[in-house]
């Protein structure tokens, strides 16, 4: 009995670490494949369409459909996505630039006038770049035009403040196990951050849902 027992906990045992170190090589799989799809269409036009083809499959993967052939639906997205998601990426380097000049007049300027101003300013920043995470989850799970994925964006950051909280903290967590294991950022850093960001967002798509569903 006791022998049965035993063979049943290291087989149990055996199984976990197998799944544990299949999902270890796709993150680190798609990691990559987000790293040479950017350098493919040269940083600058290709960060984006990579950034959402990597969103696109952690969702699937999410929805349960694991046995994806990840390379050929990566591709797929990353082609057919290719224009829209720049002009969606345009709209996030303004925001972005907008930020940089915010944090550069605000170091620049003195007196007491700043000293009024710069709550404002450091809220419309942090309500930027949290509806900028959502946009990703929000363009790949929903069909909006670009002006309602904003919308739409915004109003889920708005009303879901222990997510935002939850997401915040597993990306500060990243950002500090990468800080000090830099090796672990090159294989893990973007896939990890979209998979927290990814799968913190469908709880909400979730809770809208059935919000929808009982009205």
């Amino acid at each position: 009995m006791d022998c049965f027992v035993w063979r049943d906990y290291m087989s149990k045992t055996a199984s976990r670490a197998f799944a544990a170190t299949e999902w270890i090589t796709r993150f680190a799989y798609i990691n990559l494949l987000w790293m040479a799809f950017t350098l493919l269409g040269l940083v600058v036009f290709g960060f984006f369409p990579a950034t959402i083809s990597m969103f696109a499959i952690i969702r699937k993967w999410l929805m349960g459909e694991t046995d994806i052939p990840v390379f050929q639906t990566f591709w797929e997205s990353y082609k057919s996505d290719f224009f829209r998601s720049n002009g969606l990426g345009l709209i996030i380097v303004i925001v972005a630039g907008l930020i940089v000049l915010d944090l550069a007049f605000m170091r620049n300027a003195g007196g007491g006038f700043i000293n009024i101003i710069q709550i404002p300013i450091y809220l419309f920043m942090f309500a930027a770049v949290m509806t900028i995470f959502y946009l990703f989850p929000v363009y790949v799970h929903y069909e909006l035009k670009m002006t309602q994925m904003i919308k739409n964006s915004f109003l889920m950051m708005l009303i879901n403040p222990i997510e935002n909280l939850v997401m915040i903290t597993g990306i500060v967590a990243i950002f500090f196990v990468v800080k000090f294991l830099p090796g672990l950022g090159f294989f893990f850093g973007g896939s990890l951050s979209a998979a927290v960001i990814m799968s913190t967002c469908f709880i909400v798509f979730k809770k809208m849902d059935k919000k929808r569903q009982s009205t």
